[in-house]
């Protein structure tokens, strides 16, 4: 029994054919003190019928369609966990996944959140040590780490994209730094569900339209200028 408790918050849109998938990863954990917190923002699937047979092992919240980063703050008041950590419904946690970065954050008292390297459909991105530096060219850190929950500012609301970025960016001016696991714990299943969230090397791929680069050029542009980056 690990006695501090991990809050798993997931926010949902329109992700029913996904869900079930990500919650028996999240039940299938290693790491045994949890509670999982799902928040349906505004779906018009079938959504609920899906997490039917799991509800009794969930706390459900409902909210009206205001994207991905208002459910996590939602769902981020509800919850009690020592430590959290954001999932997108198309993600799927490897077994071991909450007990290997519980313990590269218990190995790293200084750190204040722990992060690792993952799969995106068919690629492996497999990361490299934190580095503030490089943080503040390229969004390398993924929205599902493990965060100390004294530390976690909130998602910017206002961003429509980039928010996971704006998050690290923010946490390391305040001085956290993350721990990095070296291993691939989760893949995210292409296709996405409540954000469309690609590293910067993707957009550097010859099959993207040019307008996919516009916009991220653009997002990337309003992250930096919040940041002071420019």
């Amino acid at each position: 029994m690990f006695k501090e408790k991990i809050s798993v918050i997931i926010p949902v849109y329109n992700g029913a054919d996904k869900i079930s998938a990500c919650l028996a990863s999240v039940f299938n954990q290693t790491y045994d003190n949890l509670e999982v917190i799902v928040i349906d923002d505004g779906s018009t699937d079938n959504l609920l019928l899906a997490l039917t047979s799991c509800k009794n092992k969930l706390t459900i919240l409902h909210q009206e369609n205001r994207g991905a980063p208002a459910a996590r703050n939602y769902g981020f008041k509800v919850s009690t966990g020592e430590l959290v950590i954001f999932l997108d419904a198309d993600i799927i946690l490897e077994s071991q996944a909450l007990e290997k970065l519980y313990l590269g954050l218990k190995a790293d008292t200084e750190a204040a959140f722990a992060y690792c390297a993952f799969r995106f459909g068919w690629k492996k991105f497999k990361l490299w040590p934190f580095d503030y530096e490089k943080l503040k060219e390229l969004p390398y850190i993924h929205t599902s780490a493990l965060i100390r929950r004294e530390v976690f500012p909130g998602f910017d609301e206002t961003l429509k994209k980039f928010q996971d970025w704006d998050l690290f960016l923010t946490l390391a001016e305040r001085g956290g730094r993350g721990a990095f696991v070296k291993e691939v714990l989760f893949k995210i299943i292409a296709g996405g569900t409540m954000s469309s969230w690609l590293p910067g090397i993707v957009y550097r791929l010859p099959w993207l339209k040019l307008q996919a680069k516009d916009r991220y050029q653009e997002a990337k542009e309003i992250i930096k200028k919040k940041h002071h980056l420019i």
